[in-house]
């Protein structure tokens, strides 16, 4: 074929100017070849029928199952005896449509961009140049990552499976959990260059409809050129991309994703991605675990406590520390007092440098951990913690105290069960630790009530960020504990659920 003729079956008859991703509706070989131009795994192969009629199968390869085709499409279709007497490519079609083919879904297409976004699904497709129309069968290939057990959430007390990258299967996964005919799962493609598929799941009756609306008219809103990183899709749907709070519950959990479910949220589930999305997510909501509701409830809630602790103590303590030892060394006992000058004296750096110093070496070593392969990662974890803090002391470059101040926040902080909400509370730590050094306790609760009053403005779907905390003494005692489930009788007022 003449790159010319390529060219004008690729943007039809206006050629070029008609504008980029313009495909020819008319179904033939021709046309797929055009569209798929200088493509090396995409495939043609022409065919003859049971009956004698021509045809053309073509497909992309890496994405269809080899034996698939040949078994479930091939053979059937050059079976004598199947289509003896099916002279005509119109026949062939219904015949094929009416029982004949093996695959699981087959499709009648008229319109080559209906073709074309089957080919990219992992269909193939039988094309019939004599009446312009095509059928289509679901041909996938089963190459794909096997459900295995969540590696960064951590189950104690629960199911062992978590998503993966292909999103029918975790669909599956959500439906095993929720044998409900009244979830509903609806479909949207975003990116205009990834054409990702991204399904909206909520129980019908249960999920604010309100809230299913707005979420569906989001993502249409969403012009981005393709979804292929969380980022993509998290900081389009939030209310405030601004702040560093989460906003959209993540998880790769199923079961938590279908207890949310329950809870009247709606989930998000985006092909190519291993996590489920939950909105609207509220504070309270990235301080619980699924284990939660497996614990017994006086375990559970003491967890619970144990976690808002941590919370605190990983965002206050070193600035808390800073304002004390630098204007307010009053509050300090006299004993611990003493014991800080004479470990103070020989070290040569202001209190303020030694807390960020330290500060940020724990965000380097936290953030080589990460990077570096799990083996080497431990050792430079082990190193830094332990040989190279353990020098520093002794050289007098930090003080002991403010390697434990520092130690202590560091493991307080691991105790979020939420990556993002830990991120943004050490963001939050080196703010706090800023304004405790301009001016001691004062500046340091006045970044504190500036942290409440953004956190109080924030909103997520309509729903107040910092729910049920600024609902009732009832609500809060709900967030900050778990009731038995005899006593467990109603669903989150704010999310105003059409289920009690």
């Amino acid at each position: 074929m003449k790159l010319s003729e390529a060219i004008n079956l690729l943007f039809g008859k206006g050629g070029p100017g008609a504008g980029p991703g313009k495909i020819d509706k008319t179904v033939s070989a021709a046309a797929a070849q055009a569209v798929f131009q200088d493509c090396c795994d995409f495939v043609c192969r022409p065919v003859t029928t049971g009956g004698g009629v021509r045809a053309d199968l073509v497909f992309i390869d890496g994405l269809i199952s080899a034996k698939a085709i040949a078994a479930e499409v091939l053979r059937p279709l050059t079976d004598t005896g199947r289509f003896a007497g099916v002279q005509s490519g119109k026949k062939t079609v219904e015949q094929m449509l009416s029982g004949s083919m093996y695959g699981p879904a087959a499709r009648r297409r008229d319109d080559m961009n209906d073709v074309v976004g089957d080919l990219l699904n992992g269909w193939c497709a039988v094309i019939f140049d004599s009446c312009a129309a095509a059928v289509t069968v679901e041909v996938k290939s089963e190459d794909k990552r096997s459900i295995d057990a969540p590696k960064e959430e951590k189950v104690v007390k629960g199911a062992k499976d978590a998503f993966i990258e292909d999103l029918r299967t975790n669909t599956g996964l959500v439906r095993r959990k929720l044998r409900n005919h009244d979830m509903k799962i609806r479909e949207v493609t975003l990116g205009t260059e990834s054409d990702t598929r991204v399904n909206v799941i909520y129980i019908d009756g249960l999920t604010n409809g309100g809230i299913a609306a707005e979420v569906m008219r989001r993502l249409n809103a969403i012009h981005v050129d393709g979804v292929l990183t969380p980022s993509d899709l998290e900081e389009t749907l939030a209310d405030n991309p601004v702040t560093p709070f989460p906003q959209m519950i993540s998880t790769e959990r199923p079961d938590k994703f279908a207890i949310n479910l329950l809870e009247g949220r709606v989930g998000i589930l985006v092909d190519g991605l291993p996590l489920g999305y939950l909105t609207p997510g509220t504070f309270a909501q990235f301080m619980k675990v699924p284990e939660d509701l497996g614990n017994h409830f006086l375990v559970a809630s003491m967890l619970t406590l144990l976690r808002y602790t941590g919370m605190l103590l990983t965002l206050l303590l070193p600035g808390f520390f800073v304002a004390v030892a630098m204007y307010h060394q009053e509050m300090i006992p006299i004993k611990l007092l003493q014991s800080m000058i004479d470990a103070k004296q020989a070290v040569p750096f202001p209190m303020a440098v030694e807390v960020i110093g330290m500060l940020v070496a724990f965000e380097l070593l936290q953030e080589a951990g990460l990077r570096l392969p799990s083996p080497v990662g431990d050792t430079v974890s082990i190193i830094g913690a332990l040989i190279v803090g353990q020098s520093a002391v002794e050289a007098k470059v930090v003080s002991p105290v403010v390697v434990i101040v520092i130690a202590t926040a560091g493991i307080a902080g691991y105790t979020m069960p939420s990556q993002d909400m830990g991120s943004a509370l050490r963001l939050c730590r080196f703010l706090l630790v800023l304004a405790a050094l301009v001016a001691g306790v004062f500046g340091l609760m006045l970044g504190v009530i500036l942290l409440l009053y953004h956190l109080c403005s924030l909103e997520s779907c309509g729903v107040a960020y910092m729910t049920p905390f600024a609902s009732s003494s009832r609500g809060i005692l709900q967030a900050l504990t778990r009731p038995p489930a005899a006593k467990k009788s109603r669903r989150e007022p704010a999310l105003k659920t059409g289920r009690r």
